[in-house]
Formats: structure tokens, sequence, C-alpha cells
């Protein structure tokens, strides 16, 4: 059995390529680093690193291989024999592995090639539905009738917690991957196209958009808000910032709202969402992951969308009739990260002009009203107390209105 992991990073080697192998496939990664590639060619084996506050537990990942994605001919082979794929490469990138993906499904094609699913493990909402239109765009009408019949685009909640690798890390083996023990892999049951693939700790799903949301809008809007949070105090490390009784107070409290709008939304009950985000509170304090705030609060135009983390559950709350005043502090400090990074002056025009521009909020939103008093208050250096005391009186003010 052969499978293809196309993206040979952290998620790639630590988790679903890790998976692949203990399920009995030979895998192909697919990348362009080049000391990856022949590293993985070289050993045809990569150890994994579990790590937790008490200690580690050493995994080899074997029966592996790689190939070039600048060279069309090998990856297109690869993606034409495989029996299942996997992507983790990042949402900026999908785009740029769309030739490759085409061109081995059109060889596949020509060969009378059996179905393949394609599992998607990248944080973006109906990622099925933009990467099929990116790959559609590359085939012909009688192409793109064959991609319908045979190819399952599945999407996929991925929940390790795997960050940027050390040297400290790698500890000598620049192909060492660390990362936490949790490992399960919720898919979409119906997207399969034929038979659903035995994959260790791989659970289907159906229907699969409530995980997907929770995902995002309970795991990665939680861990956002601890980055942000953990920036503005200057705390190097998640497991350092959610520490903070203050920092924690507001994460754990964004994660209610959007638990409490997702059991509204899905008809689910709220007790599994809390036990979730407890866990998830838990994770965070795994100090031997090392995972940076900078890397969890990296690129907070894309968290600040409409769509994503921190503004979609936003949006989800008041659709719902909660208030996203915890979130919102998670959201405003994003504004204030994202400008910082763009080196301009912090104000309060500049932050009106990112939540029009950005998060696309009509100035009639009543996230104006939560998100841009919090903003104030990172301009003003107060304290995380202080936020979280604001937060809570704003909290009950909306409660009292409504009484």
């Amino acid at each position: 059995m052969k499978a293809v992991m196309y993206g040979g990073g952290n998620i790639g080697r630590g988790f679903i390529g890790m998976l692949f192998s203990m399920s009995g496939y030979e895998v192909t990664f697919i990348d362009v680093a080049e000391p990856v590639i022949e590293g993985l060619n070289r050993e045809k084996k990569y150890p994994v690193r579990i790590v937790s506050s008490e200690g580690h537990e050493d995994i080899e990942v074997t029966n592996v291989c790689a190939v070039n994605g600048n060279d069309q001919e090998a990856a297109a082979e690869a993606i034409a024999e495989a029996d299942i794929m996997a992507t983790a490469v990042g949402v900026n990138v999908l785009k740029y592995i769309v030739p490759n993906l085409a061109a081995g499904i059109r060889k596949r094609m020509q060969r009378q090639g059996g179905p393949l699913n394609i599992i998607i493990c990248e944080n973006l909402l109906d990622a099925n539905k933009v990467l099929e239109g990116m790959i559609k765009e590359k085939l012909t009408e009688e192409e793109a009738s064959w991609f319908e019949q045979n190819i399952g685009l599945v999407e996929a909640s991925i929940g390790r917690m795997v960050p940027v690798q050390t040297e400290e890390m790698k500890a000598g083996n620049p192909l060492r991957v660390c990362v936490e023990r949790y490992g399960f892999l919720p898919v979409d049951k119906a997207a399969f196209k034929g038979g659903i693939p035995e994959i260790q700790n791989m659970i289907p799903f159906e229907p699969f958009d409530f995980y997907i949301r929770r995902k995002l809008f309970v795991h990665n809007m939680g861990h956002a808000v601890c980055a942000y949070l953990g920036l503005y105090t200057h705390r190097d490390y998640i497991s350092e910032a959610i520490e903070d009784p203050c920092i924690q107070n507001i994460v754990q409290n964004a994660m209610l709202e959007s638990a409490l709008a997702l059991s509204r939304a899905y008809g689910v009950s709220v007790e599994p969402l809390i036990r979730h985000f407890q866990d998830l509170l838990m994770r965070f304090k795994n100090r031997a992951l090392k995972d940076t705030c900078s890397r969890v609060g990296g690129d907070p135009k894309r968290k600040l969308s409409p769509t994503d983390r921190l503004t979609g559950a936003s949006l989800l709350c008041l659709e719902n009739g909660i208030y996203p005043v915890f979130i919102s502090v998670g959201t405003a400090g994003a504004v204030y990260e994202y400008i910082r990074e763009s080196g301009e002056e912090q104000s309060m025009e500049k932050a009106r002009q990112v939540l029009g521009t950005i998060a696309c909020l009509e100035e009639s939103s009543p996230l104006w009203f939560y998100i841009l008093p919090f903003y104030q208050r990172y301009m003003d250096g107060v304290s995380v107390r202080e936020i979280m005391d604001f937060a809570e009186k704003m909290r009950k003010q909306e409660q009292k209105e409504v009484v």
C-alpha cells in the first residue's frame, strides 16, 4: 500500500505521515526542502518524539521516502500510484501545489486508476471546496468529470499541536519532530470515494462541519487569544502565558463563548464542548512543546478574516445570541499585533480601518463596540488584570441590558 504526504513539515512528518506509516503504508513525502528530501531518502526513516512536562517517548517512523515538489513528473507519478494521500502545506501554499495535484490526477485517469482520497490537513473552512475549485481550473471538462467521480477531498480536523522545531528539539537529528501525545484525526466520513481506508487514530464523522468549526472556533481561537495576550505581556511561550491566572481566565471564557455558540448552532450538548476546552487548557500548559506565542499569533491578518478563528467565532456567537466579549479581547490583540507588525503607529483610526478592510465588519456591527474598547486598553498599556476586569464588567452589563 502506498501513501503520499504532500508536505514534509511538522504536521506532515509529526502526525499524518506517522499515522500512514503506522497503518502499514509505504509513505512518499512531497516537499521542496532539500535537506528533508535528502535525509528521508538516505535514512528511509525518521524519529518522532512525544513530549510532555513529565518527559518524552521516542518513536521511529519507517518505510518512508521523498520526492521534490519542483519535479512535477516525479510528484505526479507518486500521486498517480497512491492508495491514499494527504496535504499539510499551509493555507497560503495550497495554490502552489495545485499544478502537481492536477498532473497526478490526470496521469491517474489516463491509467484508469481507482478512486483516490486526499485528506486535507489545513486550517481553512470549506477547504475541500477551495481546493476543488483550484484543481478544476487546471483540468479539461472530461478530466473534471472523472475527478468528481473518483477523487475524494476529505476535510480533517488537526488537533495535535506541533511547534516550530528548535535545534534543541532536533537533538542532533534534523529529521526529528517533537509533538504532543494527542493524536486523533477526525475526518469527513461523507467525503470519501470508494471504501474508507483503515488508518490508525483516524475517526470518520458525519456531518463534519461541526468538527471543523469546533477546531477553528474553540482550539485555534483559544490558542490565538492566549498568544496575543502572551505577546502583549512579553511572554515567549504559550505555556508561560497560560500559567498567568488572568490570561487563563480570559482564554477559558473566550472558549466558553464559542462552545455555547456551537452548542446552539448545531443542537449539541455543551458539556462535551466544555470538557474539550478544559482538556485544551491543560495541553496549552505543556512546557516541553516550547510552542511560541509568536508562532501561534503569526499571520494576524488571516486570523482576523471574516471566516477565521477570531472574527468567525465572534460572528457565530452573535448569530446565536452569545456576547463575544472575551473573544474580542483576543481580536483586539490581533489588531494591535497586525498594526505593530505593519510598522505603523497604533491609533484608533488605524484599528477601525483594520476592522473594516481585513475583518470586513460594517461599522454598524456590534463587534466594533466589543473590540475597540479593548484595543484602547492595549494602546494604554494597562495590565491583563485590568483587561480581564473590564471584560467581566462588559459581559455583566450586556446580560443586565437583556434582562
